[in-house]
């Protein structure tokens, strides 16, 4: 028997991920599910394992609520307003 390995090779350089924000106790991580199924659920499990990790920090949870609708302009401009940071979840 012979398993096939998936994974491709990759074509090009690989450039690591540098950017960055700085966080520090007070903060607040926002995180934004994108409305598909289990989208939320998805987003509050990061969010425990970042308050896990950083118990100086906070996390709040947005809920697109349809993965075809674009963010809202209310949504926008509260993350901006109370987080220093945040992650968006796409796909599904």
């Amino acid at each position: 028997m012979e398993f096939h390995d998936p994974r491709g090779r990759p074509a090009g350089p690989i450039d690591p991920y540098t950017c960055s924000a700085p966080i520090g106790p007070g903060d607040t991580i926002g995180l934004f599910a994108n409305g598909f199924p289990d989208s939320v659920a998805f987003v509050e499990h990061i969010g425990a394992a970042l308050e896990a990790a950083m118990p100086d920090v906070s996390v709040r949870v947005w809920n697109k609520g349809n993965a075809s609708a674009l963010a809202s302009d209310e949504q926008l401009t509260e993350i901006a307003a109370t987080c220093t940071a945040v992650i968006a979840a796409y796909g599904h």
